[in-house]
């Protein structure tokens, strides 16, 4: 009993000494907006000026892709892409609309080694896909190969989903899907079907990791939805592997108008 009486009093002590340190650290390094880089309140969050720039999908859209209505169709309704031709993933999230003020949040992170974005980013993944991860087992990032890996030295994707696994408490693992070709940037290919083409066969399962997913749910983490061909060949890969369903989870989506999209 004296040992569980010792761990309590511990606790606090620990919790007043964590938190005496975060304010010495808050004066003399004062938080900021992790956009536009203006003093804020906490630490790895926006200002009021960067938050409001910052459109958030939490409105209706397609039951599978998440492409956003103008109004509420109804439960179940799907957006033309969808109808036309039937992703491989069962459901998809994003956080926020890609733009000019998500854009350069994101670039941040991904090119100018700005991993103070990492923890915002997923408590916001946390928040906007917490149906997402209850219905998972498992959280796997999509990969890059390893020539990029070497140049950029991280990979974005896997760094928010680790964070976004120990915020969650779901398990997480960055090998079960590889890159097997080093395919161009999908942001040079001229159309949605161009970037199909750059990916196909461009991901498949570890051959050690087939009875990790064989029969689960798996959590697809990505930054940014444009056409949706990336997460599209890895859900391939996953089920073609065994998987039984495939979620994604990003952090932003383009959203074009649905004539070009398709």
């Amino acid at each position: 009993m004296s040992s569980i009486f010792e761990s309590s009093n511990r606790t606090p002590s620990g919790a007043l000494l964590r938190r005496g340190w975060g304010l010495i650290l808050d004066f003399v390094f004062p938080p900021l907006c992790a956009s536009c880089r203006a003093p804020v309140g906490n630490a790895h969050s926006l200002c009021a000026g960067c938050w409001t720039k910052i459109t958030f999908l939490d409105g209706p859209g397609c039951a599978i892709c998440d492409f956003p209505f103008e109004f509420d169709p109804g439960p179940g309704a799907l957006c033309a892409a969808c109808q036309a031709r039937r992703p491989a993933f069962d459901k998809a999230r994003a956080v926020m609309r890609y733009d000019p003020a998500s854009r350069d949040l994101i670039l941040a992170l991904k090119r100018a080694d700005r991993l103070d974005l990492v923890p915002p980013f997923a408590r916001w993944l946390d928040r906007t896909g917490y149906t997402l991860l209850t219905n998972s087992d498992l959280i796997v990032p999509v990969p890059l190969h390893w020539r990029r890996l070497w140049g950029r030295r991280y990979n974005q994707s896997a760094l928010l989903a680790h964070r976004l696994a120990t915020i969650s408490g779901r398990p997480f693992d960055p090998g079960i899907l590889l890159r097997t070709r080093a395919t161009p940037s999908q942001g040079e290919m001229p159309s949605a079907k161009a970037r199909r083409r750059n990916v196909l066969g461009a991901f498949r399962l570890a051959p050690e990791k087939a009875m990790a997913i064989t029969d689960k749910t798996v959590l697809l983490i990505d930054d940014v939805f444009t056409t949706g061909s990336t997460v599209e060949a890895c859900a391939r890969a996953l089920k073609r592997a065994g998987a039984a369903k495939v979620l994604v989870l990003t952090l932003a989506r383009v959203v074009r108008p649905m004539s070009s999209y398709i």
